[in-house]
């Protein structure tokens, strides 16, 4: 899956009868703090996302797993809209493991005394 804000629109006049009804969004994919990052999809919206949105986008064969695009040939999907990304500091996350993996070794070594 991937983080994206949603930046316009793809219209299709002509295509597979399969896709008769779905809507084509431009999906830019972005980072946690919502900055551009990696290229653009195009995807289903199975939400009704509007412009600037972020939205989670599941591709391959997870993009046809919703309601609106099962059975049809579709890789990319909208499948959620995000209300918000919480990221937490590198620092905290080393801190947090290091008291994790010092408690790990004291139980270890519990063991080994035993």
């Amino acid at each position: 899956m991937l983080l994206g804000r949603v930046i316009g629109e793809v219209w299709a006049t002509i295509k597979d009868d399969k896709l008769e009804g779905a809507r084509f969004l431009i999906v830019q994919q972005v980072d946690p703090q919502y900055r551009p990052q990696g290229g653009i999809v195009v995807a289903v919206d199975s939400l009704s996302a509007g412009p600037g949105e972020i939205v989670l986008v599941a591709q391959g064969s997870s993009a046809r797993q919703t309601k609106a695009t099962q059975s049809r040939p579709v890789d990319a999907v909208i499948m959620a809209i995000i209300d918000r990304v919480d990221v937490t500091p590198m620092d905290k996350l080393e801190r947090d493991y290091e008291e994790r993996r010092r408690r790990v070794d004291d139980l270890l070594a519990k063991q080994s005394d035993e």
